[in-house]
């Protein structure tokens, strides 16, 4: 289905596919540069290529091709199951796993693994998706509510609509942060400047992290405890970069100089939400992971 834009002031004399991607938050740029380059994208009727500069009033139209149908293969990745009944189950995901299949990458995910062990998920978000709620990084660690059918799944979404599912999460910082504890209020929403981002714009959604110390090493790092109030899109993430301390080992929002740690340092180590059909609040704990535990024994060690 094409969808229809028009050139404003605001991206008056940008390359087609950078106006773009400043116009509209369902593409990224790299995938904008493939439709212009395959032939999916009209200005005035008319085809154009990536050289093309965007001029007021240009009737812009994207045809997005179809995308390919893929096949979800089930796999025994061996998952942690953590609790599971007839409605939900709760794992707990090891780090470098990625929660859902996507183009260029449909195995070795917990879907994949989900799909396994269990033939009865949620069909909400559709084939690519069985059972999802909620998602949390590919190299973050940690536990994951999944929905077995449609009653659970819509109970467990309102649950995080409302705001009363426990969420919280270890993680690592750089820096020293001299308070004990705190809040952070502050929208998130894609990076104007690099569509693979996401960070702190005025149009953003809704984002509230409220942090707690739980240890100091030095001036050099600070480990804490998030609690996530809503549930945005790298939110302990682009919220500590922001009041200046970033995650230890985060490729993309931390510093060039940090530990070596295979990605960011962050744990979803409790979730806490109320049973869909016995409404009884369950909580679970995920410990921290081995090589999480001996990067804070080697820190406490050298401090």
């Amino acid at each position: 289905m094409s969808v229809i834009y028009t050139a404003t002031e605001e991206v008056n004399g940008e390359r087609i596919d950078k106006a773009l991607a400043s116009m509209q938050q369902e593409w990224s740029r790299t995938q904008i540069q493939g439709f212009v380059q395959g032939g999916f994208v009209n200005v005035n009727g008319q085809e154009v290529n990536r050289k093309y500069k965007v001029q007021v009033g240009d009737v812009i139209e994207v045809n997005p091709p179809e995308p390919e149908p893929l096949e979800i293969i089930a796999e025994d990745l061996n998952l942690e199951i953590v609790y599971e009944d007839s409605d939900v189950l709760v794992v707990n995901k090891p780090k470098g796993m990625v929660v859902h299949p996507a183009p260029g990458h449909t195995k070795g995910t917990l879907v994949n693994g989900l799909m396994y062990h269990c033939k009865d998920l949620s069909g909400i978000n559709g084939v690519m998706r069985p059972g999802i709620v909620h998602r949390i990084d590919k190299d973050t660690s940690g536990l994951l509510m999944v929905a077995k059918n449609d009653q659970a799944h819509e109970s467990l979404v309102q649950q995080l609509v409302d705001k009363t599912v426990t969420r919280r999460y270890t993680a690592l910082v750089h820096g020293h942060i001299p308070h004990d504890k705190g809040t952070i209020d502050a929208p998130i929403g894609r990076d104007p400047k690099d569509r693979q981002k996401m960070g702190i714009v005025d149009n953003g959604k809704h984002a509230v992290t409220h942090f707690q110390v739980i240890g100091r090493f030095g001036v050099d790092y600070t480990l804490i405890e998030c609690r996530l109030e809503t549930g945005r899109t790298h939110q302990i993430r682009v919220h500590m970069n922001y009041i200046g301390y970033p995650l230890v080992g985060d490729p993309k929002y931390g510093l060039k100089k940090t530990i070596d740690f295979g990605g960011q340092v962050l744990h979803a180590g409790i979730l806490g939400f109320v049973h869909p059909r016995t409404k009884e609040y369950l909580e679970f704990e995920a410990p921290l992971p081995a090589d999480y535990q001996q990067l804070l024994e080697k820190l406490k060690n050298n401090y």
